[in-house]
């Protein structure tokens, strides 16, 4: 061969290599879909569920095997797997572990789209779907079938914030032979350890905290089970589920900071809680650390902290029109889904309508505090009420 390359090739093979020794804190972002192998042995003999070798971008490169094991550092989990979103982990989870003529139970309180999927799932593919009330604890042994392969669980109810006893819950699945499947999100896995409690998979959303940003969608399962760990990674890698290197880039920017963001948005949401609870507008505060809130002594026996995501019950003499008005009139609440970022949200919901087992009364209207000043916040809030 000629060793003097053309201009077109000498422009996608370089000789070049980088010197070694260059060290910074940031992880370095690996944009690959193909990846290259040192010879056909090492290409036959590659696998991608072990993670010892990297075989295609979809299976993960060195940006995201980082990622997936601070995140499972945090739970002292031994397996973690990247999704494109929550819902994407809550679909790999799903589709991973059930099959036609199997069971799965899921708390009425439980994240909207989880039960839409629950929904769609049962009446599409031959799945039983039951839902059942998230204060239950050990009654859910009750509830479990020869064929309930799958109980989910969410710890506290992302709108309503009952906490439900997960170590009850977990043992009694247990005995019955059932996976247990815990929505870790509220707490990131900062304030509640998943396996601690029972739980076999951790899931989260790291949209939310992990990120900080309200810039990207993730989510991640934790296990640290090997045989539920391959049958999630058979999933995810059949479905097509991988996430893309500059998103995982950002929530491992965002990590650095979770534990001081976790905190400032914990003392502040109690602050404005607080001011809440002593407005006469308002009937309820359903935060977890209050202690009329449902499963407030789970709370307090389970968790280490809270986060910034709390709703608020309106005296059942205000409308939903006028709880609306309230919402409309504020000016550094902005009205979004999602939460976990440093900007404030607030968003009604027709809760009634949602949860067969809800029995409060009044509108729900649920708060995500950020990083602004709480004294602004709480001024916000006092001209919004004036409008009612």
């Amino acid at each position: 061969m000629d060793n003097k390359k053309k201009l077109g090739t000498l422009l996608n093979h370089s000789d070049y290599k980088p010197l070694e020794g260059f060290e910074a804190f940031p992880t370095p972002i690996h944009h690959a879909s193909t990846v290259l192998f040192k010879n056909v042995a090492a290409m036959r003999t590659s696998t991608w569920q072990d993670k010892s070798a990297y075989t295609y971008g979809l299976h993960g490169t060195p940006t995201t095997f980082t990622l997936e094991a601070r995140v499972a550092e945090i739970e002292n989990g031994k397996h973690c797997i990247l999704a494109p979103s929550g819902l994407a982990a809550i679909t790999i989870v799903n589709f991973g572990l059930l099959r036609t003529g199997d069971d799965m139970l899921i708390p009425d309180n439980v994240y909207g789209p989880n039960r839409d999927m629950g929904n769609w799932i049962a009446r599409d593919f031959g799945i039983t779907v039951r839902f059942y009330d998230p204060m239950i604890g050990a009654g859910i042994g009750d509830l479990i079938q020869a064929n309930t392969k799958l109980v989910w669980a969410e710890t506290p109810g992302s709108l309503t914030m009952e906490v439900p006893d997960i170590l009850a819950i977990c043992k009694a699945a247990h005995e019955k032979g059932a996976i247990v499947v815990l929505d870790n999100t509220w707490g990131a896995g900062i304030y509640f350890n998943s396996f601690e409690h029972g739980a076999d998979i951790s899931l989260q959303a790291l949209t939310k905290y992990q990120s900080g940003g309200s810039d990207v969608l993730m989510g991640a399962l934790i296990t640290n089970n090997d045989d539920l760990y391959y049958r999630l990674s058979t999933a995810h890698g059949r479905l097509g589920m991988g996430v893309g290197p500059d998103d995982v880039y950002l929530v491992l920017r965002g990590m650095q900071s979770l534990k001081t963001r976790m905190e400032a948005h914990d003392v502040a949401a109690r602050k404005i809680a607080a001011w809440l609870k002593a407005r006469p507008e308002i009937s309820k505060v359903l935060h977890p650390a209050f202690s009329d809130c449902p499963g407030h002594d789970v709370w307090k026996r389970d968790f280490t902290g809270a986060s910034g995501l709390f709703s608020v019950l309106f005296d059942p003499r205000y409308t939903e029109a006028q709880t609306d008005r309230f919402v409309d009139s504020l000016r550094y609440f902005k009205i979004g889904y999602s939460w976990g970022g440093s900007h404030s949200l607030c968003v009604p919901y027709r809760i009634k309508t949602m949860h067969q087992f809800w029995k409060g009364e009044g509108e729900l209207v649920r708060f995500h505090i950020g990083l602004e000043d709480t004294q602004d916040l709480i001024a916000d809030l006092e001209q919004a009420l004036t409008k009612l």
